[in-house]
């Protein structure tokens, strides 16, 4: 699965890995749920839940914490075409509306009771839950899955993290195993997998359902390639380069399309720039982060498949 990411898993981002690399499974960006409006979702909100993934399925991802709200903002994707929904209970950057919502819900857990059954009731298709593994304590997770198995949530993704330590130190995936093995719902392993080799030995070890990929992937699409294949040998320097042209000019590309302006299409490409952290190409990197038109972008992407 190819992991839901603020301001980068757009429609256009993900046709670029569904064209290129073809994940199982893509997410849209969270979607923020209001419950003040009445539509509850934007109206962009709703084209991303009805877009077109190539046969790929696409799971719309809510964020909110008032059952009502979200119960109509389920009804509303499904009517702009939606057919997989997730609740993100993992983000780890505070209040992202009104109140605690995303990884925060995790202080009240007692919320869950009542918000959990009413999404299953209103979701006609696929519901599944992105969480941590917990707010403070990471055993929290092993507190909530009967609720979830109560509910028919028809799969986990679980990052081995608590909220509160964003993304300090290193997943724990012994945690993924134990929950594995606690719940009959499938469980997808998400965190620091960044290499082949990572991503084969978390499913081994844990016994996952499978993998989501997140800042691995977007630094190197080709992660999906390589853990396919059990491809262990990573990419030699040449094979960095050319893979970096290529999916740099794909964005620019198919960024003109969806957003208006150079200014604008730069720095949504430059979100991306952020996660390439090949060492090796370091320098040409932060050269690109300096561009400041289109055509120098493309020049200084010449550059780097020539050196």
């Amino acid at each position: 699965m190819l992991a839901p990411m603020q301001g980068l898993t757009n429609r256009a981002t993900r046709a670029l890995f569904i064209d290129w690399v073809r994940p199982d499974v893509v997410f849209t960006e969270f979607m923020r749920v209001s419950s003040v409006s009445r539509k509850r979702l934007h109206r962009n909100d709703l084209t991303e839940a009805g877009s077109a993934t190539g046969g790929v399925p696409l799971v719309t991802q809510l964020v909110g914490n008032d059952a009502r709200a979200l119960v109509t903002a389920v009804r509303n994707a499904e009517a702009a075409g939606a057919q997989h929904i997730n609740l993100n209970m993992g983000c780890p950057y505070g209040r992202m509306t009104t109140s605690a919502t995303g990884g925060a819900m995790l202080q009240h857990p007692e919320q869950l009771a009542t918000i959990i059954p009413a999404l299953r009731q209103a979701i006609s298709g696929s519901f599944s839950i992105k969480i941590r593994a917990g707010y403070c304590d990471s055993e929290q997770i092993f507190s909530l899955t009967s609720l979830f198995e109560d509910n028919c949530v028809d799969f986990l993704v679980l990052h081995p993290r608590t909220v509160l330590q964003k993304y300090a130190g290193s997943a724990d995936h012994s945690i993924t195993a134990r929950l594995v093995k606690q719940t009959s719902i499938p469980v997808i392993a998400n965190g620091d997998i960044c290499s082949a080799n990572q991503g084969l030995q978390v499913l081994k070890t844990t016994g996952a359902a499978g993998l989501m990929l997140g800042r691995g992937a977007i630094a190197d699409p080709l992660l999906f390639t390589r853990i396919r294949s059990r491809c262990l040998t990573e990419p030699t320097p040449t094979e960095t380069a050319i893979m970096i042209r290529k999916y740099m000019g794909d964005v620019i590309k198919r960024y003109q399309v969806l957003f208006s302006g150079e200014k604008q299409v730069l720095d949504k490409a430059k979100n991306v720039l952020a996660f390439l952290d090949q060492p090796e190409f370091a320098r040409p990197i932060a050269k690109l982060k300096r561009a400041r038109s289109l055509a120098a972008f493309s020049d200084l992407l010449a550059q780097i498949e020539q050196s």
